[in-house]
C-alpha cells in the first residue's frame, strides 16, 4: 500500500487514526499510537486547559511524531481549549459535537489541520466550505455518540460530495475492515474500541474484559429519545436507561432527569472504576470481533496493515489485476 494524501498532509506513516475516546484517549495512548505510524488523539471532554496542557506536554517527551487534540465542542472550557492548541502549536484537531467554523479562521492562521467529525453528507459540505482539511465520517456500528446512518451507506456518500479526505470511523476492527473503507472511497481509518482494549490504553481491566467477551450482539443503543444516542455494551445501565426511555419500560412520560442522573460519570466509573454493571461501558459493534487485549497499539497496527494488504492483494490476484 503506498501513502494517501491524508498520510503526507499529517506526515503520519500509516493511515490510521486512534478514536478520541473520553477519558481513555489520553496522552499515553495517543503517544503510542503516533509512535507506532498512525494518528494518536487526546480527546479534552470537559477538562480545563490546565489538565490538557499537561497532557499534551508529557505527550511530546513521549513522542516526536504527530499526534493531535480532539476538541468537544459543547465543553464549557471550549473557548480555553482553542486558545491552547494555538498556543502550544498542536499540528491537527479532531471536533465533535458542534461546528468548528467559528474558530476556523484563528485555526488556519496557526497553521493547524481541522478534521471535524461528522455524521451526514450535509454536514460534511458544510465543513468542506468553513475550511475543514479532512473530515472523519462515522457511522452508528462505533461506540460512544453515534448517528444514524451506517458507514457503508454513509462514507460513499460522503466521499462522493466533497472533494477533501474522508476518515471512515465506525465498525472497523481488522484488516478487512480497512481494506473495505478505502474501496468505499476513504483515504484513512479511525478505530476506538480496538485500541480501547490494547495494553497501552488506561482503561479499566474488567472493561477490556467485557470487550473481549462480547459477542456480535452485545452493544445496545441508549439515549435516542434524548436525541443524543449512546452505543455500549449491554448492562445493568443500560437496561435501567431503557426502561425509562420507554423503549423497554412502557412508560408514557420519560422522567429525564432520571435520564441525566444515570448518566453522570458512568463513563468514568468504568474506565477508571472498573464499575461493568453501572456504567458506561461505551464501545462499538466491532466488540464481538475482538478477541484479545493483550496486543500493544504497535502490533496492532502493524497487524492491520498487514492484514490489509493481504485483503487487496487477494482481491486483486480473484480479479486478475
Amino acid at each position: 500500500m503506498g501513502k494517501s494524501k491524508i498520510c503526507d498532509m499529517l506526515d503520519i506513516e500509516y493511515p490510521i487514526f486512534q478514536g478520541a475516546m473520553a477519558w481513555v484517549a489520553e496522552e499515553k495512548l495517543a503517544s503510542a499510537v503516533s509512535n507506532a505510524g498512525g494518528l494518536g488523539l487526546i480527546a479534552s471532554g470537559h477538562a480545563p486547559k490546565e489538565i490538557i496542557k499537561e497532557k499534551i506536554d508529557i505527550a511530546r517527551q513521549l513522542t516526536d511524531k504527530t499526534f493531535g487534540v480532539n476538541i468537544m465542542l459543547m465543553s464549557p472550557f471550549v473557548e480555553d481549549i482553542v486558545d491552547l492548541v494555538i498556543e502550544e502549536k498542536v499540528k491537527v484537531i479532531t471536533t465533535g459535537a458542534g461546528s468548528p467554523g467559528k474558530y476556523m479562521k484563528r485555526f488556519k492562521e496557526a497553521g493547524i489541520i481541522v478534521i471535524p467529525v461528522v455524521a451526514s453528507v450535509a454536514v460534511a459540505r458544510r465543513m468542506e466550505k468553513e475550511g475543514a482539511d479532512a473530515v472523519v465520517v462515522e457511522g452508528m456500528e462505533g461506540g460512544g455518540h453515534v448517528g444514524k446512518s451506517t458507514t457503508m451507506t454513509l462514507v460513499p456518500q460522503v466521499v462522493d460530495a466533497i472533494n477533501i479526505p474522508v476518515i471512515a470511523a465506525g465498525g472497523i476492527g481488522d484488516g478487512r475492515g480497512v481494506a473495505a473503507a478505502l474501496m468505499l472511497g476513504a483515504e484513512a481509518v479511525q478505530l476506538g474500541t480496538r485500541f480501547l482494549v490494547s495494553t497501552d490504553s488506561i482503561a479499566h481491566e474488567n472493561f477490556k474484559n467485557k470487550v473481549v467477551k462480547a459477542k456480535d450482539i452485545d452493544t445496545v443503543l441508549t439515549g435516542q429519545l434524548t436525541g443524543h444516542p449512546v452505543r455500549g455494551l449491554r448492562n445493568s445501565l443500560t437496561k435501567e436507561y431503557l426502561k425509562v426511555e420507554r423503549f423497554e419500560g412502557g412508560q408514557e412520560n420519560p422522567d429525564f432527569e432520571r435520564l441525566e442522573k444515570l448518566g453522570q460519570g458512568a463513563l468514568k466509573r468504568a474506565v477508571v472504576d472498573g464499575d461493568v454493571k453501572n456504567s458506561s461501558l461505551m464501545a462499538g459493534q466491532i466488540a464481538g470481533l475482538i478477541k484479545t487485549d493483550t496486543q500493544s497499539c504497535d502490533e496492532i497496527i502493524q497487524e492491520l496493515m498487514k492484514e490489509t494488504t493481504e485483503v487487496l492483494q487477494e482481491r486483486a490476484n480473484m480479479w486478475g489485476v
